[in-house]
């Protein structure tokens, strides 16, 4: 399937967004609002369309644009799965101007291993040298979407 990817936050459709997410292991039920707020405190956004407009994918990248990137939230619709497009945005971001200087990348993921090895990541060289401070998700049942 053939793709527009972009980086213009303005062509972002949140609940389309919020759909794709929602059916995550890693974000169930996200609400809008956490959607926003990740938007607007994240260096890079890209978007996967097709002709119509309607959005097909999303990730996006938190960093200081200098060293340091972690990769987040990529999703691709369901119906559109298995067609490049996840690869396709990994690849738009990791080249993305805006990123030209970072040369650390990190991402967590649990069943994609396969595709992000495609676009160039790698298992942790010393793991050991790695720490993160991991919390339980906060139940967000009790905000509205």
């Amino acid at each position: 399937m053939n793709a527009d990817i972009s980086s213009d936050p303005g062509r972002l459709r949140i609940e389309e967004i919020r759909t794709m997410l929602s059916g995550t292991y890693w974000c169930p039920d996200i609400t809008t609002k956490e959607i926003r707020q990740g938007i607007e405190h994240s260096a890079l956004l890209v978007g996967a369309y097709d002709t119509s407009g309607r959005q097909l994918g999303f990730c996006r990248v938190i960093s200081d644009k200098t060293r340091f990137a972690y990769l987040l939230d990529v999703v691709v619709a369901e119906e559109c799965r298995h067609q490049g497009i996840g690869q396709a945005m990994v690849r738009f971001a990791v080249t993305h101007p805006a990123l030209k200087d970072v040369y650390q990348w990190l991402l967590k993921t649990s069943d994609a291993h396969g595709m992000y090895g495609k676009c160039g990541f790698e298992a942790l060289d010393a793991p050991e040298q790695w720490m993160g401070r991991m919390q339980q998700r906060p139940d967000r049942s009790r905000f509205s979407r």
